[in-house]
């Protein structure tokens, strides 16, 4: 027999790292449980937590392999695509999986995903990423096929924060790892070799978060399970980032229209205020002629103006006191002019 093809860890070209797949999948999953002592169960209940699968939901699951994790979410009610680019992970997943009308299994390549935009409400990828050779690409890829507001999950081997757990953590996955794995299936020795060299290779938590936020994904956030051998990452796809923004910007032009429409709103009450005040002279012109009949009072004038050449004092003070008379009926006539006055001001407003 063949031995198992082994990727070179520096460029993870999709044809070898699929046919090292395709060669191990038949014990896969079996290796998997005893190499983690059954943590990746604790790990695969996290994971689905983390993705909130609910019935009527479509999910990706990516480098979903022989549809494990698939099953898990699709427990759920979600209606699940199982993606791989390994043909013999799919093929085992089609077997195991026979009978669940929730799962798809798809051949895909996670750099170029065969899907529309915005199909999915949520993707979730475990185990997986560190094995394509353009991550960043795989998470853009993700993000960009997940509607707004859907989430992004990761399961991905980490790098333990603790030195008391990461210096015996990196003893085992560099020594009895790729023993144990090729105790199960001989073939397999090399394959987890590998595996374990792109788990050191692989960057930390935080530098993982910021590569997710520069796919454009928002409220970025992890958590370390056992230890930190594994973390949980996860982000949402904004909201129609852009539509918002423009909308803002249309919702200000209409802000600054909103005045000149309110100045014909303020010209109709000073209208209708014009009669009111036109009205109002009306009914105080009739008082001012009645201090019109006073006149022929003013026209006795020349009489009083006789005596005053022999009392020149006293016709000095009478006049006095008739011309202050005759100006109250000025006075009477002033408030006809601030009567005018209104009916002006209504006009400029």
């Amino acid at each position: 027999m063949e031995p198992v093809t082994r990727p070179d860890t520096s460029t993870k070209h999709a044809d070898e790292v699929s046919a090292m797949f395709d060669e191990v999948s038949p014990r896969y999953d079996l290796i998997n449980d005893v190499l983690t002592v059954g943590n990746d169960r604790l790990w695969r209940i996290a994971t689905t937590k983390a993705v909130g699968p609910r019935k009527g939901m479509r999910i990706l699951d990516l480098a979903a392999g022989t549809g494990t994790s698939s099953a898990a979410l699709a427990a759920h009610g979600a209606h699940v695509v199982a993606a791989d680019f390994s043909e013999g992970m799919l093929a085992e997943g089609r077997k195991r999986q026979a009978g669940n009308d929730l799962i798809e299994f798809v051949w895909a390549d996670a750099t170029q995903l065969p899907f529309e935009d915005n199909s999915f409400d949520a993707a979730t990828i475990s185990y997986g990423l560190r094995n394509v050779n353009d991550p960043r690409k795989a998470i853009a890829e993700m993000r960009r096929v997940v509607k707004p507001g859907g989430r992004v999950v990761i399961a991905e081997f980490s790098t333990p924060p603790s030195s008391a757990i990461r210096a015996p953590y990196a003893w085992y996955g560099k020594h009895v790892l790729p023993r144990i794995a090729g105790a199960i299936n001989r073939e397999a020795a090399a394959a987890y070799s590998y595996l374990n060299e792109s788990i050191e290779a692989w960057p930390s938590q935080d530098e993982l978060a910021s590569w997710l936020r520069d796919a454009g994904l928002e409220r970025v956030a992890y958590r370390n399970l056992t230890f930190g051998i594994v973390a949980l990452h996860r982000g949402f796809v904004p909201r129609e980032p852009v539509v918002v923004t423009a909308a803002d910007t249309a919702a200000a032009k209409p802000a600054e229209q909103k005045p000149a429409a309110k100045k014909p709103a303020a010209k109709k009450p000073a209208a209708a205020a014009k009669p009111a005040v036109a009205k109002k002279p009306a009914a105080k012109k009739p008082a001012t002629l009645k201090p019109a009949a006073a006149k022929p009072a003013a026209s006795a004038k020349p009489a009083a103006a006789k005596p005053a050449a022999t009392a020149k004092p006293a016709a000095a003070a009478k006049p006095v006191a008739p011309k202050p008379a005759a100006a109250k009926p000025a006075a009477t006539d002033t408030p006809a002019k601030p009567a005018a006055q209104p009916t002006t001001t209504g006009d400029v407003q």
